[in-house]
């Protein structure tokens, strides 16, 4: 399987961002990808909240998951979508950050919702409080795909091993780790953790990322790290997108995967053992 991995720049405007993924899915599809990955919140990059209430939508209602449904059927292509963000309809008002994979009919086969809120203070001038804004997910999530088995994450997801152990456990052999990067913490842990979630899982690993200073017509602007990869079971680089927006191809061959997990079949050798007083 051919493997299309799109790294944006993503404004805060859904129509803009749907007509630049699609033509860029096309573009895949005529190279020969058979699987194309986009990035987390493809549809909106955004830290107004006042905005994202005024240009998000509900899912049923999301026109980006419309058109890219329909664009996946067009091509014949499978589509994780790595995240849109969406509202929800809960009381206090906060947004989904969702993961589809969308069948080669335009189908949803699955999605999942990130469970890892990025709360965090990466320096004097840098914080983020997702769970601000967004409600976190509460379940993992394993598809057949036909040709692979995927497991879904979502960014800061990647930071918890025990998520993609689970994930590997339960069949997944393509992770996949679509995010919007801290360029601070992208600099210093974004290859590591993802070859780490290969290594041990024995999977692939397929991170589509957002890139560069996303344009913005309201409040401050963002930046995010770039370098999409795409990890191979043995835990190699096997390829780097760097930081400018576009489309990187790798192939993927299922048995590699297992290969690396009869080399080491770490997944099989978990013990009971009684946890450290607190």
């Amino acid at each position: 399987m051919k493997a299309a991995l799109l790294q944006l720049s993503s404004s805060d405007d859904p129509v803009q961002n749907l007509g630049i993924v699609r033509g860029m899915m096309r573009e895949a599809a005529d190279q020969g990808a058979g699987f194309v990955l986009t990035p987390e919140v493809t549809n909106c990059v955004s830290s107004d909240r006042a905005h994202q209430a005024a240009v998000l939508a509900l899912q049923e209602d999301d026109a980006t998951l419309a058109g890219l449904r329909e664009e996946a059927a067009r091509l014949s292509v499978w589509l994780l979508i790595g995240s849109l963000a969406l509202k929800t309809g809960d009381a206090d008002g906060r947004f989904a950050n969702r993961s589809f994979l969308i069948g080669p009919d335009g189908a949803i086969r699955a999605w999942y919702d990130k469970i890892h809120m990025f709360d965090v203070q990466v320096s004097q001038t840098e914080t983020y409080r997702e769970s601000a804004g967004f409600r976190p997910g509460d379940r993992g999530v394993v598809v057949d795909a036909g040709f692979a088995r995927i497991g879904m994450t979502v960014c800061y997801d990647v930071r918890f091993p025990h998520l993609h152990r689970t994930l590997a456990q339960a069949g997944a052999q393509i992770l996949t780790v679509p995010a919007a990067f801290s360029p601070v913490t992208g600099a210093a842990h974004w290859e590591p953790l993802l070859r780490a979630r290969a290594i041990e899982t024995g999977c692939y690993v397929l991170a589509p990322a957002q890139a560069g200073l996303h344009p913005s017509s309201t409040g401050g602007t963002r930046r995010t790290y770039g370098h999409s990869m795409a990890i191979a079971p043995w835990g190699e680089v096997l390829m780097d997108a760097g930081t400018e927006p576009g489309i990187s191809f790798v192939d993927l061959a299922m048995d590699n995967v297992a290969q690396a997990r009869a080399r080491v079949p770490a997944l099989t050798h978990d013990r009971e053992f009684t946890p450290p007083d607190v």
